[in-house]
């Protein structure tokens, strides 16, 4: 455990009490009583317990005022991996009587998810609208604790505002550094809330140079229109992929997961944890003591 000052000069405070004790005792009226050598005796131990616990406390204090403080290795995680933001379509055609597709796809997403050992995660969610639910991270178990509490309807059940979440995920990436800058953007229907042009919305991928990888749920112009996610996926150099099965789904998110991965690199960071307050106990405690012992004398 590595223990640390924050202001170490503080402990000079000690040095300049040890000088005062000696040199800056105060002037007092001396009284001479018979016996006086007994009465020193009688309180010679009282005297120097006295004298250890003003000590001991003033040393706690002094030493609170230091402020001890834990610091834990500064972490710089270099490693291969990607940033990725996940979009995932909760309109109301995800869930219907007999079949919660939403579900089979958190279920899929939470396995992909927990394969991201060194990667950067996003998610966005679009139905009527479209947010960002968490923004790029590393804390992949906030990621799944949020995603246990989405469903559908959470953002509408009437519309699918596709464009739009691709949109706002694509400006997650404005400032990342990463060269693997990645969207996968699950879907069961087609634009029809118009908030974004189409155009729009791949011009701003190319821009940040994501590629995007678009899932068709569901059967292939039945469900959802194949045309738009494969001209995003052509036009920012991603992939389109068709999921009409649970294992189909599963198959696509391992194939994302077998793709060439580049140098990432993390926030530095250091954990403070502080101890200062449990000496200002100990202080506390050890002037309480030092004033029940005076009051005995």
């Amino acid at each position: 455990m590595n223990i640390t000052f924050e202001y170490p000069f503080t402990f000079l405070l000690l040095l300049l009490f040890f000088v005062c004790e000696k040199w800056c005792k105060p002037k007092s009226v001396s009284f001479y009583f018979p016996n006086i050598a007994l009465l020193q005796q009688v309180s010679k131990k009282s005297q120097w317990l006295l004298k250890v616990v003003k000590i001991l406390a003033l040393i706690a204090l002094v030493t609170a005022l230091a402020s001890p403080v834990r610091e834990d290795d500064i972490v710089v995680k270099n490693d291969k991996g990607y940033e990725i933001s996940l979009i995932l379509d909760a309109s109301g055609s995800m869930k219907v009587p007999g079949l919660n597709k939403f579900a089979i796809v958190k279920d899929i997403v939470n396995d992909f998810i927990d394969q991201r050992k060194h990667d950067k995660l996003a998610l966005s969610i679009f139905a009527d609208f479209a947010y960002v639910a968490v923004p790029l991270t590393y804390d992949k178990k906030s990621i799944k604790r949020l995603l246990e509490r989405v469903d559908v309807g959470i953002a509408g059940r009437q519309r699918t505002a596709l464009n739009e979440a691709l949109f706002l995920s694509s400006n997650l990436f404005k400032d990342s550094q990463s060269k693997e800058k990645i969207a996968i953007l699950l879907t069961d229907g087609v634009d029809n809330a118009g908030t974004i042009p189409l155009n729009v919305a791949i011009n701003t991928a190319k821009k940040y140079g994501i590629k995007v990888y678009t899932v068709g749920v569901g059967a292939e112009g039945q469900d959802f229109d194949p045309r738009p996610l494969r001209k995003i996926a052509k036009e920012t150099g991603g992939h389109y992929f068709k999921g009409d099965s649970v294992e189909r789904l599963k198959e696509i998110y391992a194939t994302i997961d077998k793709l060439e991965k580049s140098e990432i690199k993390a926030d530095k960071y250091v954990k403070k944890t502080y101890f200062f307050q449990y000496l200002l106990v100990l202080a506390l405690l050890f002037y309480i003591s030092y004033f029940v012992v005076a009051n005995k004398e």
